[in-house]
């Protein structure tokens, strides 16, 4: 891959987050007006729409900024190297204003106010907690691929492991902040209050912090290098005269 300008990393993580919010929450509507009533169906429209949906967004915007949509990706990307904080920071605000943007994107396809604040109240002890172990689960797919060598399987497997985490937390696996703000604005299957929203973020950054030390413990030797090839390789490398270089995408 080309070396990438930052503004350029940054529209495709606007984007690609727009998608994703779009994508969860538009099948989050699609799946209630389909099957109404049955909130196992729609449960399960909704995360295998997702699934199927986020693997592909990080196929289509990785070689571009590495496939983030997600603060706690990019903030333990900058943790081990991969990326640099200055460029973390940045990724950021794209990615929340990508997933209002999507939301709001999302209401208007299906004929809805282009906001909505959802009334959907959620932090519970029990749903904190799951998101925290959601968190984790998902940093940890990552970095376990990336240090194995394995970044061309880690779409699908993200993918496969959000679908997952779906059912087998209470949350629903947000286990991203910048979504987590984004549903605020979509008063529908997949919202969630904004009252609930800083304890899902809080409980999120503790399931990363949680992900960073025990990826330190089981992969002690995980470099910058495995660190930029995460989802979709955007190696940032500094060379002996300080120029920073972003290799071809591949395996």
């Amino acid at each position: 891959m080309d070396n990438q300008p930052l503004a350029r990393r940054l529209l495709a993580e606007l984007l690609g987050s727009a998608f994703l919010a779009a994508l969860v929450i538009g099948s989050g509507i699609a799946a209630q007006t389909l099957s109404p009533g049955d909130v196992g169906l729609e449960l399960f429209e909704n995360a295998a729409a997702t699934a199927m949906g986020l693997a592909t967004i990080i196929l289509m915007f990785g070689p571009v900024s590495g496939g983030h949509f997600n603060p706690v990706v990019s903030l333990s990307d900058a943790t081990f190297g991969g990326l640099s904080w200055r460029d973390a920071l940045a990724y950021i605000p794209a990615q929340v204003a990508g997933c209002a943007l999507g939301a709001i994107t999302a209401n208007g396809m299906f004929a809805l106010a282009a906001v909505s604040i959802s009334t959907h109240h959620r932090a519970t002890p029990a749903h904190l907690f799951s998101e925290a172990i959601a968190t984790a689960g998902l940093l940890l797919v990552i970095f376990s691929l990336a240090r194995t060598k394995r970044p061309n399987v880690a779409p699908a497997a993200v993918g496969a492991y959000i679908g997952a985490a779906y059912f087998f937390t209470s949350s629903a696996s947000f286990a991203n902040p910048a979504i987590s703000v984004g549903r605020m604005f979509s008063n529908t299957f997949a919202g969630i209050a904004p009252a609930s929203v800083p304890g899902y973020v809080a409980a999120q950054l503790v399931g990363c912090v949680c992900a960073i030390l025990a990826i330190r413990v089981l992969y002690p030797d995980v470099t910058a290098t495995d660190a930029a090839e995460l989802l979709v390789a955007h190696h940032e490398r500094t060379g002996v005269d300080g120029a920073v270089s972003q290799p071809a995408v591949g395996g």
